[in-house]
């Protein structure tokens, strides 16, 4: 986007009352009401929340803005490490951990330069004021590539303080079946980048490894029972939803319900000995990204439903784990003109359902009519 569109778009979002911009996307719970948060971004990736109300909110480029609560003009934050802003590499997930205010520590995963390319790499700093200070890269890929695609670099916290942290395969399947090498994984890690005691294989050559066999994993969510669930993009047809378990293998190349974009077949078809199967899938695929379990704050009726933004076909995605549904579950789509290219999805402290429309260079909160 250029800058002439980006103070066009400012210059409109000025003008217009906030009301006058919410839209209605009707929905099995009744009408819900989207409303614009901040509007006149580039491409943003992941959205958090701080315990106070504020949130930060990150940009593929390389940018990360912290926004008072509610919204409005939010604040530059400098010190943010260099990122490869090439194909699908930039500045990623930003996670917040749950004892913020006693450390004012964040994390932030990206895509490092390096030579021959980039590598996936996770930091964490100090947020202090309008920038971030002892900044600390505890994690970053060996072996760089030149591929642009499939980074990974999503984050979530689980309930004892560890870390974990997508990573693709970048474009190659078969590292995601090697144990010793970083892609195709879901790690997990001590907040220093170090491997806990009870990682399936801690002494081994990838010690922070958690969960193996995934090609490109865009969603991480907890839900109320503490249970880990991933999602990831398939090929053509194949996208996922996994219940991750520690040391498991779920597939990626061997297995997969896909087909390579020449049509050809992947691997050895749907299911082997050993590997795990995906508690949902999407033929055509629907680009999954973002991911939470909702708490039914708001809506009671969706308590332990699951939200997931779709980059290819703009909608947010409402799944049913209790309802049966083509690729396993059911889904409902919540569409309007305001879920282009949905990045991210979150729960808001209010139990509101917040996310980023990359197509519309915003962020929208959805939420009962009233509420």
């Amino acid at each position: 986007m250029g800058l002439t569109s980006l103070l066009l778009r400012g210059l409109m979002a000025a003008l217009l009352p906030v009301a006058a911009q919410a839209g209605t996307i009707a929905t099995s719970a009744g009408p819900v009401v989207v409303t614009p948060v901040v509007r006149g971004l580039e491409e943003p990736w992941s959205l958090a929340f701080l315990s106070d109300g504020r949130f930060l909110v990150t940009e593929r480029g390389g940018r990360l803005t912290l926004y008072p609560t509610g919204g409005g003009k939010g604040q530059p934050i400098a010190g943010v490490p260099k990122v490869w802003a090439q194909g699908q590499g930039g500045l990623f997930d930003v996670l917040v951990p749950r004892d913020f205010a006693d450390r004012s520590e964040i994390l932030l995963s990206y895509a490092a330069p390096a030579a021959g390319g980039a590598s996936t790499a996770l930091a964490v700093a100090r947020l202090e004021g309008d920038r971030l200070s002892d900044l600390r890269v505890i994690w970053r890929m060996a072996g760089p590539t030149d591929s642009a695609v499939h980074f990974g670099g999503r984050l979530a916290e689980l309930p004892d303080g560890t870390i974990l942290l997508t990573i693709g395969e970048r474009g190659e399947g078969s590292p995601a079946q090697d144990r010793a090498a970083p892609r195709g994984k879901v790690l997990r890690l001590n907040r220093d980048g170090s491997a806990p005691a009870d990682n399936p294989d801690p002494k081994g050559p990838l010690p922070q490894m958690w969960t193996y066999g995934h090609r490109n994993p865009q969603g991480l969510a907890l839900d109320p029972q503490g249970r880990v669930w991933e999602s990831e993009h398939g090929a053509q047809g194949g996208d996922e939803i996994n219940l991750l378990m520690p040391g498991r293998n779920y597939g990626w190349p061997v297995i997969a319900y896909g087909r390579n974009y020449d049509d050809s077949p992947i691997g050895e078809g749907r299911a082997k000995a050993g590997m795990e199967q995906p508690r949902h899938y999407w033929d055509p695929s629907i680009a999954p990204s973002g991911h939470i379990v909702y708490s039914g704050k708001l809506w009671p009726e969706w308590k332990g439903d699951h939200f997931l933004g779709s980059l290819k076909f703009d909608y947010v995605s409402h799944m049913d784990p209790d309802a049966k549904g083509p690729g396993g579950w059911a889904e409902e789509r919540l569409q309007g003109p305001e879920t282009g290219r949905v990045r991210d999805v979150r729960e808001a402290p209010d139990g509101a359902i917040w996310f980023l429309s990359v197509q519309e260079g915003a962020v929208f909160r959805m939420a009962p009519e009233g509420r």
